[in-house]
């Protein structure tokens, strides 16, 4: 049984039926998934979800499916991590990391959104899906796609990592380099769209693509044994997973699955692409588009299409943004690793030193619950490592060659 009774405009609040559109044709503001909370109210409980398989879909209720999920069955559920030894080097009490590295099929949590566009997609008739993307969507995509048996366009800048080229290439998919930023991209990908009649996820398909970034929150209410953190630290690019956490939290909280939901939510950035966290640190509502600059690349659009929702997201819920620089990023990559055996991309990077400054501002107490959230796998940015860590051993295959290892290493201690 579909929950979901249309679509509305977050701006003027126009509702639309449940079509593949994402603007408002009067005010030309973004539109978002309405559901029936009354009717899911009566059916959906604490005792319901446990009962359900470990994916994201023990929250289906909440999922803007008319019906069965065809797609991405075993998505989901991934580990909230009790990260003791980093909360020990950043001196705090309780601390977790959300760990979606490791998530199937593609190592972030773009298989999330993409389960439920796809899904979607199948439903509305579609045969072509399509998206634009910093990396990790273009893996998610193709996936998918290749799994239900669709056509696929995939759109990246041209510079991108080559761990995520080659994890969208070998999916069979139709990837298109174009020279330039994401947002040149995004912007070619909305021309397209207009013309082709194909599922771009993340905007002809995008108020429903966005809904599945829920499950990520959802998942650690549960996890925290049905409560939500007091304070959570999440990635920004486009800004609408951070609107996204806020919005499960509420969901949850309005059902009577958790009490109400009081945490601080903070957005992270790269310095070299940081126009939401700037417009939060200057207390206004309006972000400058910029033109990315940074290691952390699945983060890098400079105009970010939710922007104004995360900005208002932060603010509204107590918490703050912040950013931190490309050595930073590494040093923050290096301690996670290191101190959890947690091997993020850059992004996990920015979370991570953003969390560490927080802490060191005083603006996160150290006594209080504490999120990071890791949205992708450090197997797919190496580039942003080479050189920057301790160089391997090399010893000839004889026990005195490795003695000798040893005792020179014993005489720089």
């Amino acid at each position: 049984m579909s929950y979901v009774q249309g679509l509305k405009c977050r701006e003027c609040a126009r509702e639309y039926p449940k079509e593949p559109v994402n603007i408002c044709e009067f005010c030309f503001g973004p539109l978002e998934v309405v559901y029936d909370y009354e009717a899911i109210g009566k059916v959906l409980s604490r005792e319901l979800i446990a009962s359900r398989m470990p994916n994201m879909w023990r929250y289906v209720e909440l999922l803007p499916l008319d019906e069965a999920p065809t797609v991405g069955h075993d998505v989901g559920f991934t580990p909230l991590v009790r990260a003791d030894n980093l909360a020990r080097a950043l001196g705090v009490s309780e601390l977790y990391v959300k760990n979606d590295a490791v998530s199937y099929p593609t190592l972030s949590f773009k298989d999330r959104v993409v389960a439920v566009a796809v899904s979607k997609a199948r439903e509305f008739g579609f045969d072509t899906v399509a998206c634009a993307s910093t990396g990790n969507l273009a893996n998610a995509v193709a996936a998918c796609a290749a799994s239900a048996g669709l056509n696929s366009y995939i759109f990246i800048p041209s510079d991108l990592e080559q761990g995520k080229v080659l994890g969208t290439q070998i999916f069979g998919t139709n990837l298109v380099a174009v020279r330039g930023t994401y947002d040149d991209v995004n912007r070619l990908c909305t021309e397209i769209a207009d013309k082709y009649c194909w599922a771009f996820v993340n905007i002809n398909i995008r108020p429903f693509y966005a809904e599945g970034s829920k499950a990520y929150a959802f998942e650690i209410a549960e996890q925290l044994g049905w409560r939500t953190p007091q304070h959570i630290v999440v990635p920004m690019a486009g800004g609408s997973l951070i609107t996204k956490v806020h919005k499960a939290f509420k969901e949850f909280a309005q059902l009577g699955l958790i009490e109400a939901a009081k945490t601080r939510i903070y957005g992270a950035q790269a310095a070299g692409c940081s126009p939401i966290v700037t417009a939060v640190k200057h207390e206004t509502d309006l972000f400058k588009p910029v033109k990315p600059k940074t290691i952390a690349k699945s983060l890098a659009i400079g105009n970010p299409a939710d922007g104004y929702y995360a900005i208002q997201t932060m603010t509204q819920s107590g918490g703050w943004g912040e950013d931190v620089t490309d050595a930073e990023i590494i040093a923050a990559m290096k301690l996670l690793a290191e101190t959890e055996g947690i091997f993020t991309e850059t992004a996990g990077g920015v979370t991570v030193g953003v969390t560490k400054k927080l802490i060191e501002q005083g603006r996160i107490p150290r006594d209080e619950s504490i999120v990071i959230c890791i949205t992708g796998n450090g197997l797919k940015t190496q580039e942003a490592l080479h050189g920057e860590l301790t160089e391997q051993h090399l010893i000839d295959a004889k026990l005195t060659s490795f003695e000798a290892l040893l005792v020179e290493k014993e005489a720089q201690v």
